[in-house]
């Protein structure tokens, strides 16, 4: 077996050179040669989303060498609803992403549909987070972060696809095998760190192969999305949630909501969210989302010869639904770790926030040496996210399982609550986990209150090296 790579953290960090503008970053080309011998940094970072970006441009704002690598080239298309609450607002000022620059469409809360009723909730205005939202186009948006990231001194690897992690005798991570798209590579390349984040998405084939399984007991819900021209609704101030979908042809309450966002370009994107219904499985999102846009004005244009690309969808992992959060070199970030939230469908502020975190948790680690207190350090992540979103999450998934799965948010969004402001207020801010700590008003007290009455998630520990392959021991030769 390949012996342990040096350890990058006693060595000379080779940064790529630093950029003040993000859009004139070095790298984000993949201009540069990788060596046919392998790349050794002090954390590499599998996936240029999000929670990847934004792990990176914390890593190196830090000072640690980190390489980010990404399947795929950018810009790239990704099946999201684009509209940003003001937590990853919080997010991006953290990061100084400049959110005045063109492109970026403000919203002054949500509008909310249900039946004949129809209100608009402002985002409040709080200590911690900004009071309005955004949206941006994934399409620019991840281009964006990880510009950024390059700027603050990561090294971007574009086109490269992490196929497998690298581990010692131990069964420790240190680093990952990744092939190119360029033909120029046809062998994989090792790189390697001796912490490793993995912002591999839902798929997760990192936390696969260490034997990270899914947990079957967790819902995962799927989102299917579309761009129209819609100069009218393109500008509203408002993102806008339907909560009164059904099945196709008359059925059920659909176990989820549609959505409506402004783009500011002349395009909405329109898509909808749902678990699957407890008693009739999953909806066809497709035949869905046509019979809802029947029912919307003929004068917005949200019609087929409005199109602009297919009806795209893809999977959402709720309420951490993959344990554990980290497991010898690894830590998941995003959804790979499972991170949407069980309460509104919602990944991307969650997925930089994670990012921030695992960062600050591996530059601490790696200013120890190599041994059991950077170890302690690391596992010191699962019990901080478990510490922000545990009880939070576990209230979540419950509420998928006994309502949201069931009836959607009928049950929630009745009549009652519709005409009541503060409740509205109340509910708003449960749904996109909008409150102060310490409480600033009594809406924050009631729901700071409930979270603190719920248990706290039990931390799984990590399965024994060598039990990959949906977490089964591998048979050793007699």
């Amino acid at each position: 077996m390949r012996e342990l790579p040096p350890d990058p953290t006693t060595t000379d960090a080779r940064k790529a050179p630093r950029a003040e503008d993000p859009q004139e970053a070095p790298g984000t080309d993949d201009a540069r040669e990788v060596s046919r011998t392998g790349e050794d940094a002090q954390v590499v970072v599998v996936g240029a989303g999000p929670a990847g970006s934004s792990a990176a441009y914390h890593l190196a704002r830090a000072g640690v060498d980190v390489i980010l690598l990404e399947k795929a080239r950018f810009p790239r298309e990704k099946v999201c609803g684009d509209g940003l609450t003001p937590r990853a607002v919080h997010q991006l000022i953290r990061m100084g992403v400049d959110i005045t620059a063109p492109g970026w469409t403000r919203s002054r809360g949500m509008r909310w549909v249900a039946g004949e009723h129809r209100v608009h909730i402002d985002w409040p205005a709080l200590g911690r987070f900004p009071d309005f939202g955004l949206s941006r186009s994934r399409h620019d948006f991840d281009d964006i972060l990880a510009r950024h990231a390059v700027a603050a001194g990561a090294r971007l690897y574009s086109g490269w696809k992490a196929e497998r992690p690298l581990t010692d005798r131990a069964g420790r991570v240190t680093g990952v095998a990744a092939s190119s798209d360029s033909p120029d590579v046809p062998e994989p390349v090792e790189f390697r760190a001796p912490v490793v984040i993995a912002a591999d998405g839902a798929s997760a084939r990192l936390a696969l192969a260490l034997g990270l399984e899914r947990d079957p007991r967790r819902q995962i819900a799927t989102a299917a999305r579309r761009y129209y021209r819609s100069p009218e609704r393109s500008r509203e101030e408002y993102l806008e949630l339907w909560a009164d979908l059904r099945f196709p042809d008359n059925g059920p309450c659909l176990p989820g909501y549609g959505w409506i966002f402004p783009m500011g370009d002349g395009r909405v994107n329109v898509g909808l969210g749902a678990l699957p219904h407890r008693r009739h499985g999953k909806a066809d999102l497709r035949a869905t989302l046509d019979q809802w846009l029947a029912r919307t004005p003929q004068e917005w244009g949200l019609r087929e010869e409005n199109a602009e690309g297919p009806v795209r969808s893809a999977a959402l992992p709720l309420g951490f639904n993959r344990h554990p959060l980290y497991a010898r070199g690894l830590l998941l970030v995003g959804d790979s770790g499972g991170m949407v939230s069980p309460w509104n469908g919602e990944g991307i502020a969650q997925a930089m926030e994670a990012g921030e975190v695992a960062a600050g948790t591996a530059a601490l680690a790696l200013a120890h040496p190599r041994g059991p207190r950077r170890e302690q350090v690391l596992r010191g992540y699962p019990v901080e996210m478990n510490r922000r979103w545990g009880r939070y999450y576990r209230l979540g998934n419950t509420a998928a399982d006994l309502i949201f799965s069931r009836s959607g948010f009928q049950p929630v969004l009745n009549r009652y609550v519709m005409g009541s402001p503060f409740l509205l207020d109340a509910l708003a801010r449960l749904l996109t986990d909008l409150t102060d700590k310490p409480s600033r008003d009594v809406i924050d007290h009631v729901l700071n209150t409930a979270f603190r009455l719920v248990p706290a998630p039990a931390l799984r520990p990590a399965p024994r090296p060598g039990a990959g392959h949906g977490g089964r021991p591998r048979r050793r030769a007699p």
